[in-house]
């Protein structure tokens, strides 16, 4: 019994340590927001909402803000800014891209791991959008 306590502590940490280490691949993620409508599905969601002068500005600052989320690629300048976000304890990787296409915002955030994401996704672009929305 204690031999297979010690094989499953090992998976667990070696699960682990693949969540956390695996190489993410910038431009494969770092990709243009095609959808024309809001959608949620399991584990990714799809907010779209009107652009305004300097809300792309005032999006990067919120995602930046969030404890966990780092700049994955592009810019404010760029038109387009991809996002990891980590969760705490096992470091879950979730990918935001938001980009402005003429007259609209598009936020796309998706996981990387799994099927579902117990509506993480589309909660963190809901909070985006209330936030910019008051």
């Amino acid at each position: 019994m204690r031999m297979w306590l010690w094989i499953l502590l090992i998976v667990v940490v070696a699960l682990a340590a693949y969540v956390r280490l695996e190489p993410v691949d910038a431009d494969a993620q770092h990709q243009p927001v095609t959808a024309t409508e809001d959608k949620t599905r399991d584990g990714r969601a799809i907010r779209i909402i009107p652009a305004s002068e300097g809300l792309l500005e005032k999006l990067d600052g919120l995602m930046m803000a969030d404890a966990g989320t780092k700049r994955l690629a592009g810019s404010v300048e760029e038109g387009r800014i991809t996002y990891i976000t980590r969760t705490k304890w096992w470091g879950f990787p979730d990918f935001t891209t938001i980009e402005q296409d003429g007259d609209l915002i598009k936020m796309h955030a998706r996981l990387r791991f799994g099927r579902r994401d117990f509506g993480v996704n589309a909660a963190r672009l809901e909070r985006l959008k209330r936030a910019v929305q008051r």
